[in-house]
């Protein structure tokens, strides 16, 4: 499947074109990729696992970060493994570079 990492229509929408607003919410969005990813490589029940991916989906849905929503969104509905990181990762590293190009 192949996904929009950055729905920039989306995010104008959302910022009504503020470009510091903008700025604003991909620096928070960087530091939720951050605490979101470290809060599932920690996690050790389902629960804490969830709550984890849900958090980070909400964010990157929230800006438009395609990719990153849905790569979050499978992981929902998965027991905590460390394998199944991979995907995120790719897709937040993908998202963030994006981000840096915006």
């Amino acid at each position: 499947m192949n996904l929009t990492v950055l729905d920039r229509e989306h995010l104008a929408r959302f910022t009504a074109g503020d470009a510091a607003l903008e700025a604003e919410l991909f620096s928070l969005l960087d530091q939720q990729i951050d605490a979101c990813i470290a809060r599932l490589e920690a996690a050790r029940d389902a629960r804490g696992w969830r709550e984890a991916a849900h958090t980070l989906k909400g964010a990157a849905r929230g800006v438009g970060a395609v990719a990153l929503g849905e790569a979050c969104a499978a992981l929902e509905t998965q027991a905590p493994n460390p394998v199944l990181l991979e995907p995120l990762k790719r897709a937040a590293a993908l998202t963030r570079a994006a981000m840096r190009a915006a």
